[in-house]
């Protein structure tokens, strides 16, 4: 099956890709698909925002839709960034610009309060119409300082033991990661319905 993943990040397409191909769907992004629409997400919450995009591109293409929000909620910023991960350091920022904000928001916080968790929704659309939701965690801290070149967004400062995100091998996040947890979920629920080999 193929399945349009309504994003334009690089970074999130190959995750996808690496999760889903064994499974026999093909992820296609939103770009390859010929689709420039943006949707604006409006959402106050990640299950609102994964809906809204799923819904926007499958209204235009009729094809099986998956889309994800995701964000990283801080304990001792009373879950912020949140669903606003992304714009987190304003239009334009790159991903050190916001992870470079949220350390120096962080600077005085104390190793024992630095517990954050990295969170995403994926709302998929079948070819039918038919939606699923699942929901992913990951829990972590926030280290100190950022730490290897893999992954994207706050990897680099978003450690799971020892090491953060940025460190992983790409197989080593998706063991653990909120994104491979969603998947992994929605794969199960795929395989209840039957629906993977169509």
């Amino acid at each position: 099956m193929k399945a349009i993943i309504a994003t334009h990040n690089p970074g999130k397409v190959k995750e996808f890709t690496r999760i889903l191909s064994p499974f026999g769907i093909e992820a296609v992004s939103q770009s390859d698909a010929g689709i420039t629409l943006e949707v604006e997400e409006t959402g106050k919450t990640f299950e609102e925002n994964a809906a809204l995009k799923a819904r926007e591109i499958y209204k235009q293409t009729k094809t099986a839709t998956i889309a994800d929000d995701s964000g990283l909620m801080v304990d001792a910023l009373d879950g912020a960034p949140g669903v606003y991960s992304a714009r987190y350091a304003g239009p334009g920022a790159t991903d050190r610009d916001r992870y470079e904000k949220l350390l120096r928001e962080m600077e005085n916080i104390p190793e024992e309060k630095r517990t954050a968790k990295f969170v995403c929704v994926i709302h998929m659309i079948l070819p039918d119409g038919q939606e699923i939701s699942v929901r992913g965690e990951c829990p972590g801290i926030i280290g100190r300082a950022p730490s290897g070149e893999g992954g994207f967004g706050y990897d680099p400062v978003f450690y799971v033991g020892d090491k953060s995100f940025g460190e992983l091998s790409p197989e080593q996040k998706d063991a653990v990661s909120h994104r491979g947890n969603a998947l992994r979920q929605l794969t199960k629920k795929l395989e209840e319905l039957g629906d993977l080999t169509k």
